[in-house]
């Protein structure tokens, strides 16, 4: 079979899409609780959110530049845009059917999302009051007529378009009110007071409209309707030739609040020729572009979703210690060199006692003289921020690259960026023409035996909030190989970016990553020609770039077995008769994000493990600089062994991918654990293993010091 024809590749879009309808499957399983099937609801509507902005948004950007080459899978940026949009109408349609039905099981458990209209006489004062006292001062109605100019239309907000009538006047006129969302005064499901321990709800837009009188007093309100419009994300500059990289992100964070729309939600029943009025104003497809919906903004759902009610969400995990760190006041430095290389698999175990911990005795520890570090996303509350503060406080030389250019993060960042200069730390904005999307951090200190670099790489953000959502790898470690090729990375970063060259045991990207997990790809082909025994092993986010997707379908031709555990975009159709028989394709979707990335080659034996930033995309391996550690201790090994067998295993959230592309769920009725509870529950057991040894030890050590009492009184 020719391995370059386009229908053996799937396209980009349509299976992140495909991706979204697994996690919106997740709203209508009844095994899970109810509130969190809410917040599945919340994840999809924001992920569509972000899809439009990024993606189609960058498609619309190639489309007006006359750019028709297709996909490796054989569609133009238009066809990719048309099909994506269908595939969202249908996405959007079955979520607010489950919502339909969620509302019902809501209200049985005491949560009410109720109408206006249904509200009691009383119930009606008491909200009108608190519509005058709390939203009316924050409405602004802006004319829509020749005489005044079309408003502009923020991205992502609410607004009523309210058509009106002046008495006598039989022309009717057209007003736009951006509805206003704030937490405390104004959230999106206003509560209304109710007897007893219940909790009910109305939407603003629902207080706004059924008191408009009061904000166009003597206007008769013909009717009133919902929109929402998208803006493109995708409005990034050429960096070539820019003196001020700073200055010029945060002109392509200004510009972006001004970016092309690309996209016009209006609620269900819209007046046709006042949703094509907004699409000719904002230079939209009327048939294309627009989108008419049951519900708009479903993200909001996350306020529902956040009700404290144990009962109606997943049973609390509170993240554990590593074994190694657990009630373990040693120096951690001490801890790394006298045990070896730490494994750390987040949310599972603490991304606070670890990393956190790892930065923080860095800051205080006298021995340590410098510390670097890249980052790309942190928290608000800014605690590894502090640290790193302290550090230079405490006279140590500290390097900190952050990137500017991650998306929706940029105004974030700057601020890091700045506040960190402040305080006298080295920063370097990232390297012109790349994104520095590694996770890495370097710690210099001075040993007993001199100088050692201790290092942490990792395979998600430097940030405490997502380290409780995603479930990601970390590797603690003092080799000194990997303490020099991080040196070695550094430098180049903050001296004059990444050149192609070969590290001792790191693979790094844009350069030699991709020509090595090809190369090591193929070994497996030669190794399987000979022993029968090849095995790639593959865990990640996305499989996007078609040069690996091309050499995996090489060695499942050759009879190489291939496991592949990719959450959502996934090129490669895996049981093709005579080309990928031998390729299974699962994706797994759970009370987590799955967001680790292993790569493991069977290597004839001589087995090979690398965790690390990066997924098999073109952008990941040509236009980022990613590094992939590798992970070389026996013990570390098998606890990523588990991993990659627990979820292959899985009996409760793994999805199969079909030879056409589509996915089925595994076991849709079981009441199995999931491989997520299983890995937990191997934390749990290994802390309390590690705890019960130390105890022993203790004890043993107690013993032996009463016993040497003993034998001293006897001789006294």
């Amino acid at each position: 079979m020719e391995l370059k024809e386009s229908t053996l590749y799937l396209n980009r879009e349509l299976t992140w899409l495909a991706f979204n309808q697994r996690v919106l499957h997740e709203a209508e399983d009844p095994r899970n609780p109810l509130l969190e099937r809410v917040k599945f609801i919340a994840i999809v509507s924001n992920n569509l959110d972000e899809f439009y902005m990024k993606r189609i948004g960058g498609l619309k950007q190639q489309v007006a530049a006359g750019y028709k080459e297709p996909t490796v899978d054989g569609r133009t940026p238009q066809q990719q845009i048309r099909e994506s949009n269908k595939v969202v109408r249908e996405i959007q349609a079955r979520q607010s059917e489950i919502w339909r039905a969620l509302k019902k099981e809501l209200k049985r458990e005491d949560i009410d999302l109720v109408c206006y209209k249904d509200l009691t006489e009383s119930e009606q004062g008491s909200m009108r009051k608190a519509f005058q006292e709390r939203v009316l001062p924050l409405l602004t109605p802006l004319a829509m007529d020749p005489s005044h100019p079309f408003p502009f239309i923020s991205n992502l907000n609410l607004n009523l378009l309210v058509t009106l009538r002046y008495p006598q006047e039989e022309t009717p006129v057209l007003a736009r009110i951006k509805v206003p969302l704030h937490k405390e005064f104004a959230p999106r499901y206003y509560p209304v007071e109710c007897e007893g321990s219940g909790y009910r709800y109305i939407l603003i837009e629902e207080l706004i409209t059924y008191n408009l009188d009061l904000l166009f007093p003597g206007m008769e309100v013909i009717s009133h309707e919902m929109f929402r419009i998208t803006r493109n994300a995708s409005v990034e500059k050429s960096e070539g030739g820019a003196d001020d990289l700073l200055s010029m992100i945060e002109s392509e964070v200004k510009e972006r609040h001004f970016a092309p729309i690309v996209r016009l939600e209006v609620s269900r029943g819209c007046d046709p020729l006042h949703y094509g009025m907004l699409a000719a104003e904002l230079g939209l497809d009327q048939e294309e572009d627009v989108f008419e919906q049951d519900n708009l903004a479903m993200h909001d759902l996350f306020q529902i979703a956040s009700i404290d009610l144990p009962a109606l969400h997943d049973a609390e995990l509170h993240p554990l210690d590593h074994p190694l760190l657990a009630e373990n006041s040693q120096n951690i430095f001490h801890i790394i060199r006298n045990n070896g290389p730490l494994l750390l698999h987040h949310p599972y175990q603490s991304f606070a006692n670890s990393v956190e911990r790892f930065v923080r005795e860095a800051s205080t520890d006298p021995k340590v003289l410098g510390i670097k570090m890249t980052l790309y996303r942190t928290a608000p509350d800014g605690k590894l921020i502090r640290h790193l503060i302290r550090a230079v406080q405490n006279g140590k030389q500290v390097a900190v690259l952050v990137e500017i250019k991650a998306r929706f993060d940029e105004a974030a960042n700057i601020h890091w960026a700045r506040e960190l200069e402040q305080q006298g730390i080295h920063v370097i904005y990232g390297v012109i023409g790349l994104k520095t999307h590694c996770k890495t951090i370097l710690v210099v200190r001075q040993d007993y035996n001199g100088l050692a670099r201790y290092c942490h790489i990792g395979t998600g953000n430097y940030h405490s909030g997502t380290a409780r959502l995603y479930t990601d790898f970390g590797l603690l470690t003092r080799d000194e190989d990997i303490g020099n090729d991080l040196t070695e990375l550094f430098n180049l970063l903050t001296g004059y970016g990444p050149k192609e060259r070969e590290y001792r045991k790191i693979l790094t990207s844009p350069k030699m990553m991709k020509k090595k997990l090809i190369e090591k790809i193929g070994h497996e082909v030669e190794n399987h020609k000979q022993y029968q025994n090849g095995l790639v092993q593959f865990k990640m986010n996305a499989l996007e770039d078609a040069d690996v997707v091309f050499a995996l379908y090489q060695a499942a031709q050759a009879g190489v077995k291939i496991d592949l555990i990719i959450r959502d975009t996934c090129r490669l159709r895996p049981g093709i008769e005579g080309l990928s028989e031998s390729v299974n394709v699962i994706s797994i979707v759970g009370r987590f994000l799955e967001h680790g990335r292993i790569y493991y080659f069977y290597n004839g034996g001589e087995e090979e493990y690398f965790i690390g930033s990066a997924d098999s995309m073109k952008r990941n391996l040509e236009s980022r600089v990613e590094v992939l550690a590798p992970v070389e201790e026996g013990a570390l090994r098998q606890e990523l062994r588990m991993t990659l067998d627990a979820q292959l295993g899985d009996q409760r959230g793994a999805w199969e991918m079909q030879p056409d592309g589509s996915y089925i769920q595994r076991n849709p009725q079981g009441s199995n654990r999931s491989a997520q509870q299983l890995l937990a529950e191997a934390a749990e057991k290994s802390m309390n293993a590690a705890l019960k040894h130390r105890e022993s030890q203790m004890r043993s050590k107690l013993l032996n010091r009463f016993k040497k009492r003993l034998r001293q009184g006897e001789k006294g």
